[in-house]
């Protein structure tokens, strides 16, 4: 079963393929998701990825936790869950008088 890992503290100049080489020395890499700004493309400084076993991703988290990337210690810890979004529609109404 793949472990979902997040990266934090990248430079904003990091590619995801310097992500994919870096993880892929402590095994394999299910996928590399960077996250970037919609209207710029520039890193937006973190990033997850997903090993596709735990053992791999408790070694990524031993091996690059702390290492530095281009001037900074990269943060490395398995993914918390993504909570529920709330509804961002047009709901609720309320406001209006009775009368």
């Amino acid at each position: 079963m793949s472990t979902k890992l997040y990266v934090g503290n990248l430079p904003y100049s990091i590619t995801k393929q310097a992500l994919q080489d870096a993880f892929g020395q402590c095994g394999t890499i299910d996928s590399v998701n960077l996250i970037t700004d919609r209207d710029t493309g520039q890193s937006k400084g973190f990033a997850f990825v997903e090993m596709s076993s735990n053992s791999e991703a408790q070694k990524a988290i031993q091996e690059l936790n702390g290492f530095n990337m281009d001037g900074r210690a990269i943060k490395v810890n398995e993914a918390k869950p993504q909570a529920p979004r709330e509804n961002r529609g047009f709901g609720g109404g309320g406001g209006g008088s009775r009368w």
